[in-house]
C-alpha cells in the first residue's frame, strides 16, 4: 500500500505505486498477472474524468488481461478481493484499488461520499453519514449500556497504534485521550474524534494459486437494505453477522480463534458495534470489550493494530485491501516492532463495509508454518 495522506497524485499512480510493492513482494512483475480487478470511486469524477479505468489499467500495466471494476463504495476493496477469489480459470490476480479525492473542497467530496447512500428521503433530511451512524449509535446507547467514553476509547486505541504506523497518516502524531474527549460536535452525540479521516491512497494484493505461507480460508459477502430505518435491528448490522458466519463456516473456526483483526471503523462506533456483529463479544457487551484492553496492542486480540480507518486513514475503495495489507504483515511476523502481534499470530481477520453497513466483506487468514 502507499502511504495514506492528502498528496495530489492521480488516482492511477496510487494504484501504480501500491502495485509495485505487491509484484515485489511476490516476486512477479505485470507479465505473470493473469487478471486484475480494480475498485475505486473517485477516477470517474472531478479533474480526473477518466470512467474507462479497465482500458487505463491495461496501458499502464502493458497487458491485455481480462479487467474487472467493482465499486462497492467504502467497501469496494474487500468486495473486489471477494470477486477475485471467486473467480475461475486464473493463476495470479491483482487486486487493484486507488482513490484520489481527498484533496477537493469539502463540498465536493462529501457529495462524492453521499453518492454511497439513499437521495430521495435520507439526503434531503441532512442524513449525511455522521448523522446516519450518529443515529444508530443512539438506538445503540438507549438499549446497552454504552456511553461517548466508550468511543473515546476506541478512538485513542486506533490513534496510539497510527503513531507507529509510517504509512498512516497519524504516524508519528499522538492524540491524547482529553482532547479526543473535548474534540467538536459534529452530530450529537459524535465528536470530530469519532469520524475516520478521508485521505488518498491506493493498496494492492495479489492472489495467487502457487503455495503461499499466507492462505484465504474464509470468505464472506452479504449486502443491506441501503436506507436504514427499513431495517430489521438499527443498532446492529445484519450484514456483517451474515458474512461473518460464511467466513467462520468457511474456515472451520469461531471468534475466539482469531488473534489479530482489522475491523472496519468508519466511526469509532462502528467499531464497537462490530465487535458484537462479529462475534468478539456477546450484544451489549462491546463497551466492556474496548474497556477490558484485550483489543489494544499488547493485548490477547490487537484490533487496528494499523491505526483502522480513524488514524491511519480511509480513502473510501482502498482500505479494505490495506486491511488485508496489514494483517498479511502481521500474520508474517513483519509490522514494525512495536506494532507486531505477540507470539506470531496463526489466523487473522478483516472486516471492510460499505455505507453504513450496506454492503459487508469478512475474510479470515492463516499463516502456514
Amino acid at each position: 500500500m502507499t502511504k495514506f495522506d492528502y498528496s495530489t497524485k492521480p488516482w492511477w499512480q496510487f494504484a501504480f505505486e501500491a502495485s509495485l510493492e505487491a509484484f515485489k513482494d511476490a516476486q512477479m512483475t505485470p507479465a505473470d498477472i493473469d487478471a486484475i480487478v480494480f475498485s475505486s470511486i473517485s477516477s470517474a469524477a472531478g479533474g480526473e474524468h477518466q470512467s474507462h479505468k479497465v482500458s487505463f489499467l491495461s496501458d499502464l500495466f502493458k497487458t491485455n488481461v481480462p479487467i474487472i471494476e467493482v465499486p462497492s463504495v467504502c467497501g469496494g476493496g474487500g468486495v473486489a478481493f471477494w470477486t477475485a477469489l471467486h473467480l475461475q480459470g486464473f493463476k495470479n490476480i491483482l487486486v487493484l484499488a486507488s482513490e484520489k479525492y481527498a484533496d477537493n473542497k469539502s463540498e465536493t467530496t462529501v457529495d462524492w461520499i453521499l453518492s454511497a447512500a439513499e437521495k430521495t428521503i435520507e439526503q434531503p433530511e441532512g442524513m449525511l453519514f455522521p448523522v446516519q451512524n450518529a443515529l444508530i449509535w443512539q438506538q445503540y446507547m438507549a438499549k446497552y449500556k454504552a456511553t461517548m467514553d466508550d468511543l473515546s476509547l476506541v478512538a485513542f486505541k486506533n490513534h496510539t497504534n497510527a503513531t507507529l504506523n509510517p504509512k498512516a497518516y497519524f504516524y508519528k502524531k499522538p492524540i491524547d485521550l482529553e482532547k479526543i474527549k473535548n474534540s467538536p460536535i459534529v452530530a450529537s452525540p459524535f465528536r470530530l474524534m469519532d469520524c475516520s479521516l478521508s485521505v488518498n491512497g491506493g493498496a494492492a494484493v495479489i492472489l495467487s494459486q502457487e503455495e503461499s505461507d499466507i492462505k484465504v480460508i474464509g470468505s464472506g459477502f452479504a449486502t443491506d437494505y441501503l436506507m436504514t430505518f427499513g431495517r430489521q435491528d438499527l443498532t446492529h448490522f445484519k450484514a456483517t453477522q451474515l458474512a461473518a458466519k460464511q467466513a467462520f463456516g468457511q474456515a472451520g473456526l469461531t471468534p475466539n480463534d482469531i488473534n489479530v483483526a482489522e475491523v472496519h471503523d468508519a466511526f469509532t462506533s462502528v467499531e464497537l458495534i462490530s465487535y458484537e456483529d462479529l462475534g468478539f463479544a456477546d450484544f451489549g457487551q462491546g463497551a466492556e470489550l474496548i474497556r477490558s484492553g484485550k483489543i489494544n496492542l499488547g493485548g490477547s486480540l490487537p484490533i487496528n493494530p494499523s491505526g483502522g480507518l480513524k488514524a491511519k486513514g480511509h480513502p473510501i475503495s482502498a482500505t479494505g485491501l490495506a486491511q488485508i495489507y496489514e494483517i498479511t504483515n502481521q500474520l508474517k511476523g513483519r509490522a514494525e516492532k512495536e506494532r507486531q502481534t505477540n507470539p506470531l499470530p496463526k489466523y487473522g481477520l478483516t472486516h471492510n463495509i460499505g455505507g453504513a453497513g450496506g454492503s459487508v466483506t469478512v475474510h479470515i487468514f492463516e499463516k502456514n508454518n
